[in-house]
């Protein structure tokens, strides 16, 4: 993916909700957003960071064109983002609003991974993050405003923002070491 990755994993993230809801009401934004009452869950990407277990790797995609070859990106930077998943204010009882963040949590869990064109057909995997009541606090402390709403994270990982240009290098055509041929010894 490229500078826009962080928008398609939030928009594939954000379909994927909405097609399971059934009623297209997801808003992807701030807590406190007077539009986000309307809507039956929230998306809020409160956390991004780098991925500490792929931040010196080497990307690897295929290419969409035939034949498919390995394309290498080497400064690419590969991103973990954490979202807050809550409940809207839809005129609802508490025991419906639950029973929506229920089923999101169940829909999430049984099929834990974003593939496909919308995410430039990476994979990027979906798990549930525990967060400490502080935490929880402290996000929703950002919109003063808010009413509290039960919430739960999750992250989404990894994310690669990709150089424009893949890493070029010669192609290997033969491989002499294989075929048999001598090497000269090197003098030490």
């Amino acid at each position: 993916m490229n500078g826009d990755a962080i928008k398609r994993v939030t928009n594939a993230l954000k379909a994927r909700l909405e097609k399971f809801d059934g009623q297209g009401s997801v808003h992807v934004g701030p807590l406190d957003d007077p539009n986000a009452n309307a809507a039956s869950l929230i998306l809020f990407l409160y956390r991004i960071i780098p991925s500490p277990t792929l931040r010196n790797h080497e990307h690897r995609v295929l290419s969409a064109d035939p034949p498919a070859t390995t394309i290498v990106y080497r400064n690419s930077f590969p991103l973990d983002l954490y979202f807050l998943i809550t409940v809207g204010r839809r005129p609802a009882d508490e025991a419906s609003l639950l029973e929506t963040l229920g089923k999101a949590i169940l829909d999430l869990h049984v099929d834990p991974q974003i593939v496909g064109a919308d995410v430039a057909h990476e994979t990027v995997h979906i798990s549930f993050e525990p967060l400490t009541t502080d935490e929880a606090s402290r996000i929703w402390q950002l919109f003063p405003t808010a009413v509290y709403r039960t919430s739960v994270s999750y992250l989404l990982t990894p994310v690669w923002i990709d150089p424009p240009i893949p890493l070029q290098g010669p192609r290997v055509l033969q491989d002499s070491l294989r075929e048999g041929s001598k090497v000269a010894p090197i003098d030490v």
